[in-house]
């Protein structure tokens, strides 16, 4: 009887969340039966298909649901579209394209596109949608943080030593990251990042190459016309046609299959999580089309269930469960110590050309660790369409306390995301950031065309974090084998550095410590 109450539960909560987004009629799969599988993995980005490799290689029968579409590089090289000439592969659901200023929104079929944004009091913030999740939109960077930096964010219980020695190597290995060659550095496609690069040189900034999961020679192919051009041309935020972008369904994701034992799910999305019986868990999702139409609600029990939907969409899903009483024990600090990796986006003024619409950003990083008010690094980030010559679009990075939130707000059935740009550490981190590019411009005779803005963020953290809601291996706290495998374990930071190695990094880490343990956890 319990059982079925918590069904009926589940159900009314689902059925709540797809009205939410205008969904009246929802037909349920198979007659209402749940589909039982050992283990569940909500979301293929990088903690979601390091969880489903491991699973898959330990012979464990595994589900990935992930919420976006397959897209599959064709030799025609148009899989995405383009920044120049955005269309409904662009943006997730969305009647407008969603980069943010100066790109200007533009009116867009509604599809299940590879940008989604989560607009916010204070902040936006930038996720990926669809198989390889946000490694799909990002620029490949892979990118260690120092210990030093990285004990300001994490506590000592996590081992930098063992993820210097084996897990951050593991995932570099995967992704084939590397830095940039000097051939192709030396090309007009990279001049933005040659000139910052040496203007830092003349500042007495330390400069270095970031290892990017990029394939080179791919690259060197588009450069001689055998290859679309894409990295080349600044097409990274929409997909990379060429396929030189080594995102996750093209290794760990497309390894997880070849296993026999890992089946990807896309457009499934989930829309409520919580307790079965016998310790297992359900999953309730809707299976929608191209468009976003639900076609069909589905349920599924498992043994093991890893969250890997990202800071926002993990976070969404633990405060719907808590909210409906379907995870009653999780605790208060759900949706807390959220933070944007003290983003900044902001331009600088050069004399001469720059070719800022060209190549790909971060391939080398200026690292201004020792800045007397905090760290700060920088990189290049041309790419964006409409950025005239002579400007250089510029990341900057830090280290941001974990000061914003989520809520879940129960008449939109979903979260609101609230992050405090005034704060005291949000103006220390800005006057940091001043400091380096005064730095630079008394150096260089440079100027920056207008303040930095901290208003989005392409790497939220946060929300389901390590030591508040789960311990250091991800499990969350009350819920055997229920596991934070995501960015949102990380509390608003990975310490001066683009944060996909990181995350990565810890999922391997906790996959590590999950598969030496399951043996005993099967006895229970």
């Amino acid at each position: 009887m319990s059982q079925m109450l918590n069904r009926r539960r589940f159900l009314q909560a689902s059925a709540a969340a797809a009205a939410s987004i205008g969904v009246s009629t929802v037909r349920t799969w198979a007659g209402g039966v749940d589909e039982y599988v050992e283990a569940i993995v909500i979301g293929s980005g990088f903690g979601g298909a390091v969880a489903s490799l491991r699973l898959g290689q330990a012979g464990i029968e595994t589900v990935v649901l992930e919420r976006g579409r397959r897209w599959q590089i064709t030799d025609a090289g148009n899989t995405f579209s383009t920044t120049n000439n955005p269309d409904g592969r662009s943006t997730w659901l969305s009647p407008t394209t969603v980069l943010p200023p100066p790109v200007p929104e533009i009116p867009i079929d509604v599809y299940t596109g590879v940008l989604d944004v989560k607009r916010g009091n204070g902040i936006n913030a930038y996720r990926g949608a669809g198989v390889g999740g946000t490694s799909l939109v990002y620029g490949g960077i892979t990118y260690q943080p120092t210990e030093e930096l990285f004990y300001k964010v994490f506590p000592r219980t996590i081992k930098y030593s063992e993820l210097d020695r084996v897990y951050y190597p593991r995932v570099r290995s995967i992704l084939k990251a590397s830095p940039i060659p000097d051939d192709i550095l030396q090309t007009k496609y990279y001049l933005a990042s040659r000139i910052l690069q040496e203007q830092a040189a003349k500042a007495g900034l330390q400069t270095r190459k970031i290892d990017i999961a990029f394939d080179w020679d791919i690259v060197r192919q588009e450069i001689s016309n055998q290859k679309v051009a894409s990295v080349i041309a600044g097409q990274i935020y929409y997909g990379t046609n060429s396929g030189a972008k080594n995102s996750l369904d093209r290794n760990y994701l497309s390894m997880a299959e070849a296993t026999g034992n890992v089946e990807i799910r896309p457009l499934h999305v989930v829309t409520m999580i919580g307790e079965s019986d016998r310790g297992r868990y359900r999953v309730v999702c809707n299976q929608i089309n191209e468009q976003g139409e639900v076609l069909f609600q589905k349920s599924f029990v498992c043994r093991y269930l890893f969250l890997a939907a990202g800071s926002i969409g993990t976070t969404e899903l633990l405060l719907r469960a808590k909210t409906n009483r379907t995870l009653r024990r999780l605790n208060n600090h759900v949706g807390k110590f959220w933070g944007t990796n003290s983003d900044s986006n902001t331009v600088m003024i050069n004399a001469g050309e720059t070719n800022p619409t060209l190549g790909t950003p971060g391939v080398i990083a200026v690292e201004h660790l020792d800045n007397p008010i905090a760290p700060v690094v920088l990189e290049p980030f041309q790419s964006l369409p409409f950025i005239p010559q002579g400007l250089i679009p510029v990341l900057g990075q830090g280290i941001s306390q974990p000061e914003g939130y989520l809520t879940f707000n129960t008449a939109t059935q979903s979260s609101d995301l609230f992050w405090p740009i005034n704060s005291a550490d949000s103006q220390k981190n800005a006057q940091a950031l001043q400091y380096t590019y005064q730095r630079l411009n008394l150096a260089n005779s440079t100027s920056l065309a207008a303040p930095p803005d901290y208003s989005s963020t392409a790497h939220p953290l946060g929300g389901a974090t390590v030591g508040r809601v789960c311990n250091t291996h991800g499990q969350v706290f009350g819920y055997p084998n229920l596991f934070i495998v995501d960015g949102s374990f990380i509390p608003g930071s990975t310490a001066c550095s683009n944060p996909s190695l990181t995350i990565a990094a810890l999922a391997e880490r906790s996959m590590d410590h999950f598969l030496n343990w399951i043996p005993r956890l099967r006895k229970i």
